[in-house]
């Protein structure tokens, strides 16, 4: 056999090898992803820094509310966030409990937000929060035996308490004043895990 007839040979193997490990790695990824199935996997990594630009979207909500209280005579005094203990004192799965709880009354404040004024600036840092949201989803499982500490047990029976003894308005003040708080200490904790200081 001619070098020519070699070559194509060995090309022709190749192109098999090739198109044998593709055919593997999409059988391989169809077994472990069925139609209609979701990848369950933990990624909070993500949320260590959110971006600048999307910061600022918080930034405005928050400034433009400042705006409305000094228009109004509400005056609240609301503790439901309040705490005397800090999130990377709780063990990593607790730290994900914390943050949905408190993800979760966020959400539902600025989605019923009483002042229209504010419903365009809402759009984005809503849409921020619900995916936020989506992705917490994926770490909520517990693992099997995990008991919630006392610390955490003891906060959520307050957080519940004190947020059905609430006026609306005062609920959205608590909330719009914790926001970059639970951005930048909260999530960023549960997001480091181990790591959060």
């Amino acid at each position: 056999m001619d070098e020519s007839g070699v070559g194509s040979k060995a090309q022709g193997k190749m192109v098999a090898c090739k198109l044998l490990l593709v055919l593997t790695l999409w059988t391989m990824s169809t077994e472990a992803f069925p139609k209609g199935a979701q990848r369950k996997t933990c990624h909070l990594s993500k949320y260590k820094s959110l971006p600048p630009r999307e910061l600022e979207t918080f930034k405005n909500v928050k400034d433009r509310f400042e705006d409305i209280m000094l228009l109004s005579d509400r005056k609240c005094n609301t503790k439901i966030f309040h705490r005397n203990w800090k999130v990377k004192e709780l063990s990593v799965h607790d730290r994900v409990i914390l943050v949905e709880t408190e993800l979760h009354l966020i959400i539902d404040v600025l989605e019923n937000f009483g002042d229209s004024s504010l419903s365009e600036q809402l759009l984005r840092p809503l849409e921020i929060l619900r995916d936020i949201r989506e992705d917490l989803k994926s770490c909520g499982n517990q693992p099997q035996g995990h008991q919630r500490s006392r610390k955490l047990t003891n906060w959520l029976l307050k957080f519940h308490a004190a947020k059905k003894m609430e006026t609306p308005g005062c609920l959205e003040a608590s909330v719009i004043f914790n926001l970059f708080r639970f951005l930048n200490e909260d999530l960023k904790c549960a997001a480091y895990t181990d790591f959060c200081t």
